[in-house]
């Protein structure tokens, strides 16, 4: 699943980043206002992780901003205050939960399992279906026919991000970016090692093939050759 993390503060970022990517999380960080609502409003996400006390706009702003564009996508707020009056505004605003800060790790990926949980009320969000190959986005499970596949964290990341953008070229630029979610050395046969190994476990015991390497180019999942 993919979050966006709306952080002035470049440490709780990273932070948060981090610790989202190791649990499996396709996560992008954006540290102002102004920027955060540009991508909470021009790219798709199933949650948002939104600081109150932000740059050019603070988050209320952001959230009511969103909200007005019919952008439904689930928020939880990060405030430093305490106070019942603030809590209740961004719950009216359209917030989902919200988190006081500083907070363990632990009780931020708990409130965002639960939040992502409440959203995924349909099976058409819940579920990346191509061909045969369902993807559980909920339980994190792979299936093909009825050949249950075990995924690494990783391996789930990339093969979500192929079916997000099922019949699309995806360069190894654009993988790197969205899966490992930093400036790796592209000159790195990482990609292929984990397309072939996640190939291996998709395609290799079914006739029809749904990972395709685009030769010079990348790599995309469609049912034809």
């Amino acid at each position: 699943m993919r979050i966006l993390v709306v952080e002035d503060d470049k440490g709780t970022a990273r932070f948060i980043k981090k610790g989202l990517s190791e649990e499996g999380f396709m996560a992008d960080a954006v540290s102002g206002g102004e920027e955060g609502l540009f991508m909470a409003t021009t790219e798709i996400y199933d949650l948002i992780i939104l600081d109150v006390m932000l740059p050019e706009i603070n988050g209320f702003e952001v959230l009511k901003a969103i909200r007005q564009k019919g952008v439904s996508t689930p928020v939880l707020f990060l405030t430093a205050k305490d106070e019942k009056e603030d809590i209740i505004h961004g719950l009216d605003l359209g917030a989902d939960d919200y988190l006081v800060k500083p907070f363990a790790f632990a009780e931020l990926l708990a409130r965002v399992r639960a939040v992502l949980r409440r959203g995924q009320t349909s099976d058409q969000m819940q579920k990346l279906i191509i061909a045969d190959l369902v993807l559980d986005r909920v339980t994190r499970k792979a299936r093909r026919n009825d050949k249950i596949i075990e995924l690494t964290a990783k391996e789930f990341q990339l093969l979500e991000y192929m079916m997000r953008n099922t019949g699309q070229i995806l360069t190894k630029t654009m993988i790197l970016d969205r899966v490992w979610g930093y400036d790796f050395d592209t000159q790195s046969n990482i990609i292929e090692v984990h397309v072939n190994r996640l190939r291996a476990k998709v395609d290799k015991d079914f006739s029809t093939k749904l990972i395709h390497t685009v030769r010079g180019v990348g790599y995309v999942i469609k049912t034809e050759d």
